[in-house]
């Protein structure tokens, strides 16, 4: 049988003053507490290559693509957004190249290095992911060969360092030898050349592209005919152009 409920009035008034005391006192203090801001994670160190190699299980590529993502989650976090500039890049760079051992046909690490984290405005940054591009292109150059000449780009039109630009462009061409490398990759030298004012440097390099015999496009080939008679006749108009 229930016990019969009484009703409020029934309760002591000093409880209720005990009561109405205490929902006075969280009311004060959660409003003294500071409000909560949201701080940026700095991005901790890599991780040893064995430690991630036993980490994958196995499935490496499928390890590779989720650190991938935390990497780039790394500027994005909870309630804050972290600029490019801000970010510690010796550490971006080593985050990548570990995403680059665990699949190194992967291309979203040189992606990410050439045409995000090289687009930034700082050009100290902007250098090192440069080189970190330039770096591992050596390892397989002709399936990395766009983001060197993405960072040939970078350099030539940002960083308005023509040798810089120069280097990439020749590795480019010496390299990359794949018939899939398009010829206006291995061409790019010769318009970084025209822009050094480096017109008998150009002139030779159309002159070796022509008869090389690496470039059959009968287009490619009337194109680099053109070029080369555009720049013979810019020599003569300015003899000064080395």
């Amino acid at each position: 049988m229930a016990a019969p409920q009484k009703p409020l009035t029934a309760v002591p008034r000093g409880v209720w003053l005990l009561l109405v005391l205490a929902l006075l006192l969280n009311i004060g203090w959660q409003a003294s507490r500071p409000l909560d801001t949201a701080r940026a994670r700095a991005l901790p160190p890599a991780p040893s290559s064995a430690a991630l190699q036993l980490a994958a299980l196995g499935e490496p590529v499928a390890l590779a693509r989720l650190t991938m993502l935390y990497v780039q989650g790394a500027d994005e976090q909870a309630g804050v957004s972290v600029a490019w500039r801000e970010l510690d890049y010796p550490t971006v760079i080593g985050w990548l190249q570990r995403v680059l051992e665990l699949d190194p046909r992967g291309q979203s690490p040189l992606l990410a290095a050439s045409q995000v984290y090289g687009a930034v405005g700082d050009p100290t940054r902007a250098r090192l992911m440069l080189d970190f591009v330039h770096a591992r292109f050596a390892e397989d150059p002709d399936r990395r060969w766009p983001w060197l000449a993405h960072a040939a780009l970078v350099a030539r039109h940002r960083l308005h360092d023509l040798p810089l630009a120069r280097a990439y462009a020749r590795d480019i061409r010496l390299y990359a030898t794949s018939p899939q490398v398009p010829d206006w990759a291995r061409q790019l030298e010769i318009f970084i050349l025209e822009d050094m004012n480096e017109l008998d440097a150009a002139r030779t390099l159309v002159g070796g592209l022509l008869d090389s015999g690496q470039v059959t496009d009968p287009r490619e080939l009337k194109f680099l005919a053109d070029r080369l008679q555009q720049l013979q006749q810019q020599q003569q108009n300015h003899p000064t152009g080395r």
